[in-house]
């Protein structure tokens, strides 16, 4: 297998993140999305969507999606389990993963790909009114989010899951977008703390 990296772009690190927790290592190729190498020919022969990170299969095949890709090496590699066993374990990971994402993930991204400058090449037309409404958007989000997490150690529950890595992943993305979780949060903040001394957030 290979897989076709981002750097640090969120949703390439959330797989090398899932990597690492599993323990498995797969050679990586790197494209510069900042130079838009993955805008290539070559590369929309593996993902007409121009999206990373695609995973080569060993028969040649290409996945993409993140989830789908986690999803592929989970069930290669069932452990450490990071999307539950126990239907009800499954369901609450399932949920919280999808709310870190849509709720989360997805309102700071709309943040960078909106104001960041250097997003203006790749996010075209950069809509400012978009990334000041998305802004508004998450205070509300990560409030709920720290009053969730004043009753456990993990987002989806009493064990680490890709819920985890998700909602980790947006959180340290909100520094490039020049977001800032606000210091009465927490709950937030300890459980970010606890996640960025993991080993694989380094990935």
């Amino acid at each position: 297998m290979k897989l076709y990296d981002g750097g640090r772009a969120p949703n390439p690190r959330r797989v090398r993140i899932f990597l690492a927790e599993k323990g498995v290592q797969i050679p990586l190729q790197t494209l510069d999305i900042g130079k838009k190498e993955h805008y290539g020919e070559d590369f929309a022969r593996l993902n007409p969507m121009r999206r990373l990170p695609v995973l080569i299969l060993d028969d040649g095949t290409p996945l993409a999606e993140t989830m789908a890709i986690c999803r592929y090496i989970e069930a290669l590699h069932p452990e450490p389990s990071l999307f539950g066993r126990a239907p009800r374990q499954i369901g609450m990971i399932e949920m919280w993963n999808r709310r870190m994402e849509l709720d989360l993930l997805t309102l700071v991204a709309a943040v960078f790909r909106h104001s960041h400058p250097a997003m203006a090449e790749l996010e075209v037309p950069q809509v400012p009114q978009w990334a000041e409404v998305a802004r508004t958007r998450l205070a509300p989000v990560l409030a709920w989010l720290n009053q969730e997490l004043e009753g456990r150690q993990f987002v989806a529950g009493d064990a680490f899951s890709v819920a985890d890595i998700t909602a980790m992943v947006a959180v340290d993305f909100m520094k490039p977008a020049k977001l800032a979780v606000p210091e009465e949060l927490t709950a937030l903040k300890a459980w970010h703390e606890r996640m960025g001394a993991r080993p694989s957030a380094s990935a």
